[in-house]
């Protein structure tokens, strides 16, 4: 205090203290005078004396630019197993669906953001929060969150862009560690059990993004590309359909477009450079597809494939098995019970579009995922009796310990195929 007065009372009355300074300041003129000339002598090779003139006159553009020092966040080198971080987003009528989708994918090493968009009623929104907030195990591990202030969320228009990057920021602020982000909706089930996906991932590349993406956007430049929408869910409180504005606007030449599927696996780094990238891509790509149609679908692509620390880091699929239209494959069949063997065959680990409790569900279930009616799917963690139909996770062990079924060998089969020579590690084209 002492200290800080005195400094406060040097700057309001200089002339106390001029005449003491005089002598101090003379000598420090002599000494830095002489420094100088001690640093601008130099050896017959050209070395300079100082070892303080080394250090400026070797200073690089990298030492003064703040992007050199910036790199994406190192993978995680912890042991295995990997760690999943999930959002499962739904609408109106999706309550009901989103729960047991979360508890088809649940395990207590994972982390979660569940989501019922604005659209949905109060009454359904509160519903799936107690849901959360009373089950035993998601209370016991605290690892589901709910986005309580909902977001509306237009399908086609960046809102849902918006969406999965507040989810993935809930989860790289509240999450703690994990590697994977994957994001599902409410008519998304999985074919295999936690285990199985953690099992083969173990030995994974921690960098990898599985992602379905092309270069060749085709009819999609003169369709998506060059109109300019609005998405209304960015301004209204009540959900509507995007609208066109009648002046079009050229392809971007700061970088090149890419568009694939809207489901994806992506890894924590490139999450973290999404949010905070250091080169202003993300936030330059994220402002132009805000006007862009069926953004969901181009958005991360973009960024992925045009990112020179993650073009070579993705695998092109995402995970997914889905029934396609044919022609233009923009929407996709439900699901059914005639489509069971075929999701088997895939090998995928995910599988979408299904009716709200449609009864392939519960074929799922019960042969791929050996799940009991309300319980989550059981796991190497879960140690209690299955006599009687009790619910084996009623009692929980050690967490990191799988129990990898059937459906382990058929996403390794998947995996396998896509990491060969002709998949993995190639540049975006």
């Amino acid at each position: 205090m002492k200290k800080l007065k005195n400094y406060y009372l040097n700057i309001r009355h200089p002339h106390t203290m001029e005449k003491k300074w005089i002598f101090p300041l003379a000598v420090g003129s002599i000494v830095s005078l002489f420094l100088l000339f001690l640093a601008t002598l130099s050896s017959s090779d050209g070395t300079p004396l100082l070892p303080l003139y080394r250090y400026y006159s070797t200073a690089s553009a990298n030492s003064i630019f703040i992007e050199s020092k910036l790199h994406p966040l190192p993978v995680s080198s912890a042991p295995p197993p990997p760690r999943f971080a999930y959002l499962i987003s739904g609408s109106s009528g999706d309550g009901v669906s989103l729960k047991r989708t979360l508890l088809a994918l649940y395990h207590p090493g994972n982390q979660y953001v569940v989501h019922l968009d604005a659209e949905a009623s109060s009454e359904e929104r509160l519903d799936l929060h107690q849901f959360v907030m009373s089950h035993d195990l998601i209370g016991r591990f605290k690892n589901v969150r709910m986005i309580t202030k909902a977001n509306l969320v237009t399908y086609r228009g960046p809102t849902m862009v918006a969406n999965t990057l507040h989810a993935a920021a809930i989860l790289l602020r509240e999450g703690g560690d994990w590697d994977w982000f994957i994001n599902l909706s409410a008519s998304d089930y999985p074919l295999v059990t936690q285990d199985d996906l953690l099992h083969t991932f173990w030995d994974l590349p921690r960098d990898l993004n599985f992602i379905d993406h092309t270069s060749n956007i085709g009819w999609k430049e003169s369709q998506r590309a060059k109109p300019i929408i609005v998405d209304p869910g960015l301004y209204l409180t009540k959900k509507s359909d995007v609208y066109w504005i009648t002046q079009k606007r050229s392809v971007p030449t700061a970088f090149k477009l890419f568009t694939g599927s809207a489901w994806m696996v992506l890894s924590r780094p490139f999450m973290d450079f999404t949010l905070w990238g250091w080169d202003n891509l993300p936030r330059t790509a994220l402002m132009y597809y805000a006007n862009f149609l069926s953004s969901p679908e181009g958005y991360f692509h973009t960024v992925v494939c045009n990112a020179e620390d993650f073009r070579n880091t993705t695998v092109n699929s995402d995970l997914h098995f889905i029934s396609w239209d044919n022609p233009p494959k923009q929407h996709p069949h439900y699901l059914t019970m005639d489509d069971m063997q075929r999701m088997v065959d895939s090998n995928a680990p995910f599988a979408r579009k299904f009716h709200r409790e449609d009864p392939v569900l519960g074929r799922i279930d019960s042969e791929l995922l050996e799940r009991g009616e309300g319980m989550v799917v059981p796991g190497g963690w879960c140690i209690g009796s299955r006599k009687n139909g009790s619910d084996p996770c009623s009692h929980v062990g050690n967490i990191t310990v799988l129990r990898p079924s059937t459906g382990a060998k058929r996403l390794e089969k998947l995996i396998s195929s896509l990491l060969s020579s002709d998949n993995f590690r190639k540049q975006c084209q």
